[in-house]
């Protein structure tokens, strides 16, 4: 079975509104996970940015223990 993260905050490869990043209020998007293993303890997620102007772009946020 395929794990799958979803969310109702954006769609896949949208871009993420600024009412959850610094440039608005900072708060969490909603996120939805289904089919993970049985024995999944917690969650780690790095978001990052594929068309950074840059070769090697930082990531633009880590959560982790979710």
């Amino acid at each position: 079975m395929t794990f799958i993260i979803t969310s109702t905050t954006f769609k896949h490869n949208d871009r993420i509104p600024d009412k959850f990043t610094c440039k608005g209020q900072n708060v969490s998007p909603h996120l939805e996970w289904n089919n993970a293993p049985a024995d999944t303890k917690s969650f780690a997620l790095i978001m990052d940015d594929p068309d950074a102007p840059v070769e090697i772009a930082p990531p633009h946020g880590i959560l982790d223990n979710l």
